[in-house]
């Protein structure tokens, strides 16, 4: 079975092109949540999208532009902590990134354990029994955290390697991404401060929004209005919460999107999000355009 995860994970690597290669962060073992089945990636029906699920051990996938322009970004993909939308809130992300001479890297935090196929365990559990994701997800989510910071810290140390800026490190992430974004935000040291985040629709229920830090990275948060779990509130809230700090985040609220949009197609202006990302991370002086541009 690990010989097959190997060659899958290999030809994975192959398809994408981009990818440099796969790191393993360093972690602390839990002492109360164990995993019973291994790392899976698979295609849901459910959700109509690749999705990674019983992540057991962080890691980021690297992507490095041609021209890198110093900039990087960790991004953390959704998926209510059960799973990990890869591709939608991951890898495209990625690739479109790679594009403006930004290094990115794709964390795999941290996971709820599940069986065979936990969209459709959190999907059942949705309609059947809300409280219990809740419940599953509240010990994970100080891990997932952890990886975050544990990934910042190695973007950081290893800055030169990648050809980066050390001060222009950024972490976006994705509903359950964006609760582990504001989980950074919130717990990061000198070593793990991430320079500017990107909460997309964050998840604010799963890590509820608190005061602002007193030297709060820059700010750029994304959401719809019409997203079905209601998380509109919750990143005005985020966005409130800075400007009380004395800081002057972004809003991108949209009037539609719903839930999920990432790199998805819909024909409306959220599909537009991450240019308005690139916009505001110029006018920030987060990142700069290639000369090829």
């Amino acid at each position: 079975m690990k010989k097959f995860s190997l060659i899958l994970s290999f030809l994975t690597v192959f398809q994408i092109g981009l990818a440099q290669q796969f790191i393993e962060l360093p972690y602390e073992k839990s002492s109360t949540v164990t995993w019973t089945h291994e790392e899976k990636q698979y295609f849901s029906e459910i959700w109509k999208t690749e999705v990674v699920t019983n992540v057991s051990i962080p890691t980021i996938q690297v992507f490095q532009p041609k021209n890198p322009n110093g900039t990087s970004v960790i991004i953390a993909p959704g998926g209510a902590l059960y799973a990990l939308s890869i591709n939608s809130e991951g890898r495209d992300v990625a690739k479109w990134l790679t594009d403006k001479g930004i290094t990115a890297f794709v964390l795999k935090y941290r996971l709820v354990p599940t069986g065979e196929d936990a969209v459709q365990e959190v999907s059942e559990e949705g309609q059947t029994n809300p409280t219990r994701i809740g419940e599953r997800v509240a010990p994970v989510m100080p891990l997932s955290v952890a990886d975050g910071l544990s990934a910042v810290s190695y973007v950081r140390e290893n800055a030169e390697k990648y050809q980066l800026d050390p001060s222009k490190i950024g972490f976006m992430g994705f509903s359950a991404g964006g609760a582990v974004t504001m989980g950074v935000a919130y717990n990061y040291n000198e070593n793990s401060r991430p320079d500017f985040l990107v909460p997309v629709y964050a998840w604010t229920s799963a890590y509820p929004v608190q005061e602002a830090p007193k030297n709060a990275p820059k700010m750029l948060i994304v959401c719809a209005s019409d997203d079905p779990l209601g998380l509109a509130p919750g990143s005005i809230e985020i966005y409130n919460s800075w400007i009380k700090s004395g800081k002057l985040p972004e809003l991108h609220m949209y009037s539609k999107g719903g839930h999920g949009f990432g790199m998805k197609e819909q024909g409306l202006p959220s599909d537009n999000w991450i240019q308005r990302f690139y916009d505001w991370s110029l006018a920030e002086g987060i990142t700069s355009i290639l000369k090829s541009e």
